[in-house]
């Protein structure tokens, strides 16, 4: 026969109406045992009746203070009745006693979520990792991942790993590392290895699903998420998941509407506040990402990435008070991130009120802390350009012309970031038989993959059933946002400019547009831009001129090696003459002119980019030399360009 307080125990979690009554007659029987006080405590809170458990937990803690499980149990039912501040301070009492009190830790986490606490959770998160890890050398390494210390943990796993070649946790901890290393495919790989282990593991398969994420494949992230969000529906790292899943599929306002409900169950919290702004900024919706943005900042000031929220808006969201604020958020401490992107915010603010010396200062400390984050060793971009125009001659394109997919429904919109290219795609999504996708990832995606079989000798050595396997690919995984059903579709990732050889084999009906802008301008409205991730040439003025030539250079080589492969509309051009450039766009793209497309501005699809707000306007011509104004500034970029500063129309 089951002890009665063991049973009373047991039913806390599943029946604590049961666990409260058991608990009930105990105490009647023995009211100085404080096991039985202490499950009617909990049955009560966990009955919604916090106020009633109270006095009990008070008195034991009074009576006992040294006792871990009182404390947390005190702690949770003063947070439920409303006095968070003294309930936090108990579980904290809690850890300080048990440090291996996992259910406290856990409480402490979701408690420093909710009131946005970004580093409190971060600890109470590793706290946890190392608990759930059961050994000690893979504790310290999932502390470590925990913490973000990817590089730390990773060599201790390798090591475990090797020792341990079924353990799941471990592979899924090693996964984390590869995430974090951008070396997805790995990481997809460890993880579904350890969903073979523990395949009713949520954490691993919601790791999955992140990792899939992180490699573009939102469908499948999907699918992985879809039981965990059956059977935990308000979970917000699954919702959050989700959002974002939502948003890269282009189904923006299902995404903002995630954000929106994340942001009303978690109101003090400045990261879920960031979020909604950036889903409303891309759903259109101004007015709602402005408050987002405000939202975080007052809910916690130093929050960068809600500053360079507001300025990157570029619609002049922010005044003096704003300016001030960030003046002196900058004079004091700060972590790199937030003050990576104040700079950036203060420069944009400062531009706009004229005063571009001191704008440009901003932008140069922005500049360098970007480029120690995201990575900015020299690259050789002149040999990067010869290796593409060596390996794609005429003769080379020539031998395999028609090999690839046939269906002619692509339009690529390739260039330099900031060159208008999400100017034309608004217009040319403006067009009745032509659908606006976004930044697509797949011919990225499959150059990582061929560049990990071989690189330029797997294109040499494939046939032409695999080059129409990859067109094939390609389209079937952009069918996921064709959603209207159109004939023909953008894609308007502009660094595919390094792609259009593989493109041409792949999808030789296709259609590339390069839109090509004053390098002086594209490459300063380039600088002053702070990517979400990516475009790590743009950090360095020195870069962006190489990076210019590079680009020149490719795309002057298949104007020469495929005549007509290629249409180059100049972005000043366009300004000048905008229905006589939108005409001969059209043609390009081989479509008749519709005069929906000078009324690009009357379009709401979503829009993705930094310059989402812009293409929502008219064409106008401030634009056009707002780069002279720093011109005493941008002598390395001058001098990077060499004569393409000049030659680059030709």
């Amino acid at each position: 026969m089951n002890d009665p307080l063991d049973q009373a125990a047991k039913d806390l979690g599943t029946r604590p109406e049961a666990a409260e009554r058991t608990a009930r007659e105990l105490v009647r029987r023995n009211p100085a045992d404080p096991r039985p006080r202490l499950i009617l405590a909990s049955a009560l809170r966990r009955l919604g009746r916090a106020g009633e458990a109270l006095p009990l937990l008070i008195e034991l803690a009074r009576a006992y203070p040294k006792a871990a499980r009182t404390r947390y149990e005190l702690g949770l039912a003063l947070c439920a009745v409303g006095r968070a501040g003294e309930g936090e301070q108990q579980l904290d009492a809690a850890v300080a006693l048990d440090p291996n009190h996992a259910e406290a830790w856990a409480a402490i986490a979701d408690r420093a979520f909710a009131r946005g606490d970004a580093e409190a959770e971060r600890r109470a998160r590793a706290a946890l990792a190392r608990l759930d890890a059961g050994h000690p050398e893979l504790g310290r390494a999932a502390e470590l991942v925990a913490l973000g210390r990817h590089g730390e943990a990773d060599p201790i796993l390798r090591r475990f790993c090797l020792a341990n070649p079924n353990h799941a946790e471990a592979a899924r901890l090693m996964a984390a590392c590869h995430v974090a290393n951008r070396t997805v495919h790995a990481a997809e790989t460890l993880l579904r290895h350890a969903l073979t282990i523990e395949p009713g593991s949520a954490r691993i398969r919601f790791d999955l699903a992140h990792a899939l994420f992180a490699a573009r494949l939102a469908e499948q992230a999907l699918a992985e998420l879809a039981p965990l969000l059956a059977a935990e529906p308000a979970n917000p790292a699954y919702l959050n998941l989700q959002a974002a899943c939502l948003g890269l599929l282009g189904d923006d306002r299902a995404a903002e509407a995630i954000n929106a409900e994340l942001a009303a169950a978690f109101p003090e919290n400045a990261s879920v506040a960031v979020n909604h702004g950036h889903a409303a900024r891309t759903a259109g919706l101004r007015d709602k990402a402005i408050a987002a943005y405000r939202r975080a900042t007052q809910l916690s000031p130093k929050a960068g990435e809600a500053w360079w929220g507001l300025a990157n808006l570029k619609i002049g969201a922010m005044g003096e008070s704003d300016e001030a604020q960030m003046r002196a958020l900058l004079a004091g401490s700060l972590p790199d991130d937030d003050r990576m992107r104040i700079e950036y915010a203060l420069g944009r603010r400062l531009e706009d009120a004229g005063e571009a010396g001191e704008a440009f200062a901003h932008y140069a400390r922005g500049a360098a802390l970007a480029r120690a984050k995201f990575g900015g060793e020299t690259r050789d971009y002149a040999a990067e350009a010869e290796a593409v125009t060596a390996l794609y001659s005429a003769e080379f394109l020539a031998a395999r012309a028609g090999q690839g997919a046939a269906d002619d429904a692509p339009i690529f919109v390739v260039g330099l970031p900031r060159s208008g290219s999400t100017l034309v795609e608004q217009i040319l999504a403006s067009h009745p038989a032509i659908e606006g996708t976004m930044e697509l990832p797949y011919i990225g995606s499959l150059v990582g993959r061929i560049e990990r079989e071989g690189g330029p000798a797997r294109i040499a050595a494939a046939s032409p059933e695999e080059l129409r396997g990859w067109g094939e690919e390609y389209l079937a995984r952009t069918q996921v946002h064709r959603r209207l059903g159109r004939a023909r579709f953008i894609d308007k990732m502009p660094n595919n400019f390094r792609h259009i050889g593989l493109i041409r084999l792949i999808l030789p009906n296709a259609r590339i547009v390069d839109v090509r802008r004053n390098p002086m301008a594209a490459c300063f409205s380039g600088y002053k831009q702070l990517f979400a991730e990516g475009q790590e040439f743009s950090y360095d003025l020195g870069d962006l001129g190489a990076y210019y030539r590079q680009y020149l250079a490719i795309v002057r080589h298949f104007h020469a090696a495929a005549p007509g492969a290629v249409h180059t509309l100049v972005y000043e051009d366009l300004v000048e003459d905008t229905e006589g450039e939108v005409r001969r766009l059209l043609d390009a793209v081989g479509l008749p002119f519709d005069p929906a497309t000078l009324r690009f501005f009357e379009n709401d699809r979503a829009v993705r980019t930094v310059s989402s707000e812009q293409v929502r306007q008219p064409i106008y011509r401030a634009g056009l030399d707002q780069w002279r104004k720093f011109e005493p500034f941008l002598a390395p970029l001058s001098q990077a360009l060499g004569d393409a500063r000049e030659g680059w129309r030709a």
